[in-house]
């Protein structure tokens, strides 16, 4: 039931419920015609995109994956991984008709009724592991985001069959094990750089050993110029694989500190960042760099990310091969699933996460 249009979300429960408890997501409050943002997504001044601090002549890297090992192609990506932290990739080994694929997907799962989204609910999902929600972490937020998500934790492909939402999931997991191949290359090449000649089968698991896939729904939003779709934050991923659909809106923190750098859409590129354990492993020669999303008042907007993660049991720290050739450690050993537990016990908040990691 949604509530009355007059003064519809001056009560903050009166929201919570629509959007959370109901399942309705932004999503329902964007099909309501709402001519003003509800106050509980107004973010502060300094959390808001300023345009003025948006480099119009700047992009990160696009590097060309048809021949990933030529040597010029390689130095691209480690120097991209290390001065950017972000670059996009293009004629790259998964088939365009793969993303087309999930992104249709993604549509048809935010397109089902709020009553058939709210039984992946955090409240009423049959696991963990398959979680459909709003914002990052509403209970610790001042301020909302303006994004619906449905995040899939994979386990098995027994699993996914069980729980993951039939609209989705055969092409989630298409898109999945097509990237794996791209996930390898990129992360062969990027340990190369290291002086890690060889991914044996204790480097793997600690690389790519689990793997997260979020569908995100940003609706078209009222007052965009005052919330967020995503706040700032680095990702907690060894590598993020995301794709994004023509929309736009995706931004990266610049080399300077003070500006912001957009990521435009090239039809089937995908768009690759360094996570902080990546960044943690590499000693900071990679760097897991700032991004947010901004709201938009015109177009929905999907995108969808692969989190290439540790296991959540493995230590992770700079590599050992690396402190072997003399480099002093500038992060501690932690436990991966501690640092996740870390990032999303908060609001988002630029790169404070990786604290957690320092000596």
């Amino acid at each position: 039931m949604a509530p009355s249009l007059s003064e519809p979300f001056s009560d903050s429960s009166v929201l919570i419920d629509f959007v959370i408890n109901q399942g309705n997501g932004v999503k329902g409050l964007s099909e309501m015609g709402l001519k003003a943002l509800p106050k509980q997504y107004i973010q502060p001044l300094e959390e808001r995109m300023c345009m003025t601090n948006v480099q119009a002549q700047e992009s990160i890297p696009i590097i060309d994956m048809s021949n990933p090992n030529d040597p010029e192609v390689e130095k691209s990506i480690c120097e991209a991984a290390s001065k950017w932290g972000f670059f996009q990739i293009v004629n790259h080994d998964v088939p365009v008709e793969v993303l087309e694929n999930v992104k249709d997907a993604t549509y048809k799962f935010f397109g089902l009724a709020a009553e058939v989204k709210n039984k992946y609910s955090k409240e009423h999902s049959l696991s963990n592991n398959v979680r459909f929600g709003t914002s990052f972490t509403p209970q610790a937020e001042k301020a909302l985001e303006w994004k619906d998500y449905l995040s899939l934790f994979y386990v098995s492909e027994e699993e996914a069959f069980t729980l993951w939402p039939s609209v989705c999931r055969d092409q989630v997991l298409d898109y999945m094990r097509k990237s794996e191949v791209v996930i390898k290359q990129l992360l062969k090449v990027l340990m190369k750089g290291l002086n890690v000649n060889e991914i044996d089968e204790t480097k793997e698991p600690l690389l790519m050993g689990s793997m997260r896939t979020n569908l995100n729904y940003y609706p078209k939003c009222p007052n965009p110029e005052l919330t967020v779709g995503v706040g700032r934050h680095s990702d907690v991923s060894t590598l993020t694989i995301l794709l994004q659909d023509e929309i736009g809106g995706l931004f990266v923190r610049g080399n300077d500190g003070d500006n912001w750098i957009h990521v435009p859409p090239i039809k089937g590129s995908l768009v690759i960042n360094v996570g902080d354990a990546l960044q943690i492993m590499s000693n900071g020669k990679y760097k897991s760099v700032e991004h947010r999303v901004v709201a938009n008042g015109s177009n929905n907007r999907i995108s969808v990310p692969i989190f290439v993660n540790p296991r959540p049991s493995d230590m992770i720290g700079p590599l050992p091969e690396l402190i072997e050739n003399g480099e002093k450690p500038i992060y501690k050993q932690v436990l991966y699933s501690d640092y996740v537990k870390h990032f999303f016990r908060k609001a988002h908040d630029g790169k404070k996460t990786i604290a957690f990691a320092e000596l």
